[in-house]
């Protein structure tokens, strides 16, 4: 744990140096700030500044404000972090934040952290029944899938990969949420489709496991308007038969 990691959900107190609306510097009057952005008074960032913060959830000029820090950016080539300061009861996902802060981040590499076992939930979270969460999990971390937490006396996962949350449930006598039998393939009639930027990673990650696909890497376009959208996919069968489709996609203005 770094010292900034230290503030996760605590109260901290930021004092506004540049507040919303304000501009960069005389040097840059054309950089406008769309957040309150100050500093933690008596703390050192890694650049041996005080440590800086943006205040989000506000959306008026302060002077000063004390909130909770729900996240950090950290610069990774700056050794520099800015904390995520909200009001209490306030929440903002990676993407949000990244929204929000792209004015100035845009111009840094760098990582959203959060506090440990902290969880975003995607408002669609499909749970899938299996028939072996060992073998199901064999194959999902092989796409390159992680696991965010476990049930292990309920052989429950919870797995994310990139934007992508999904839940693994291994079957069980009473399972309450079986309305009928399960067969083999689990799920026919639906595939998932997940998009990614790197579809030939993954297609070769399982063709190197030696997992089936089912069909190859394709181009298909789907036109909308006068926009067409050029896809990259393949489709490949859960170790239940679940239809997982991977897409890589580009678009075109005809």
């Amino acid at each position: 744990m770094t010292d900034s990691e230290i503030f996760f959900n605590k109260k901290v107190n930021v004092i506004v140096d540049r507040p919303l609306g304000a501009k960069h510097s005389e040097k840059y009057p054309k950089h406008i700030y769309p957040v309150n952005y100050g500093h933690v008074p008596d703390t050192i960032s890694g650049d041996g500044e005080e440590l800086d913060a943006y205040i989000l959830g506000i959306y008026e000029p302060i002077e000063s404000f004390t909130g909770k820090c729900i996240a950090i950016i950290r610069r990774t080539k700056e050794n520099d972090d800015k904390l995520i300061v909200v009001p209490e009861n306030t929440n903002f996902t990676d993407d949000q934040i990244r929204a929000l802060t792209n004015f100035q981040e845009r111009f840094y590499d760098s990582i959203i952290i959060r506090p440990e076992g902290y969880v975003e939930f995607n408002q669609l979270l499909p749970e899938l029944t299996v028939s072996n969460l060992e073998e199901s999990l064999k194959f999902y971390l092989t796409i390159g899938f992680n696991v965010v937490y476990e049930r292990k006396e309920n052989k429950f996962v919870f797995l994310k990969f990139e934007n992508v949350n999904l839940m693994l449930q291994e079957e069980t006598e009473n399972d309450k949420w079986e309305l009928a039998p399960l067969s083999y393939p689990y799920g026919n009639g639906i595939n998932f489709e997940i998009d990614t930027d790197n579809i030939e990673r993954i297609y070769n990650s399982l063709k190197n496991s030696n997992y089936e696909i089912t069909f190859d890497i394709e181009e298909n376009h789907y036109k909308n308007g006068n926009i067409t959208y050029i896809n990259k996919e393949f489709l490949v069968k859960d170790p239940d038969g679940y239809l997982l489709r991977f897409a890589e996609s580009t678009t075109k203005e005809d």
